[in-house]
């Protein structure tokens, strides 16, 4: 092996592995506490986009919170698409929160606009 292809070699798998580390920190529920909570409150922005879509949500007890959704496609699949909210719709999200009470941040399992209910990971929700 040469040491330019050598060199290459070393830099894609460190480059590799930095994505790796990035998607196991980002990905995943470890941030989250086991138990579920729900949220209610106003829309006050919505974000379709990447890595995950999120509202950023007005509660009249607890201030603004960020409620991030699942990645664009199972979102999409849960029938949560662009158009079917707006800020000032009134919403329940059911999901776990943040560890860190700190951070008003839920990680949203289900999301209800209306008398519309979007599971957006169905196999996640805990009945009660």
């Amino acid at each position: 092996m040469s040491i330019l292809s050598g060199k290459r070699v070393l830099a894609a798998a460190m480059l590799s592995a930095a994505f790796a580390t990035g998607a196991a920190a980002h990905h995943g529920w470890s941030w989250a506490e086991a138990d579920q909570i729900e949220l209610r409150g106003a829309i006050q922005q919505i974000s379709m986009g990447g890595p995950h879509p999120t509202l950023d949500v007005v509660t009249v007890d607890d201030g603004l919170w960020r409620v991030e959704l699942g990645n664009p496609r199972q979102t999409e699949r849960s029938g949560f698409v662009e158009g079917v909210a707006k800020p000032g719709d009134q919403v329940v999200a059911l999901g776990n929160r943040s560890q860190d009470r700190n951070e008003k941040r839920l990680k949203a399992v289900r999301i209800t606009i209306g008398e519309k209910r979007y599971d957006i990971y169905p196999e996640r929700i805990q009945m009660n």
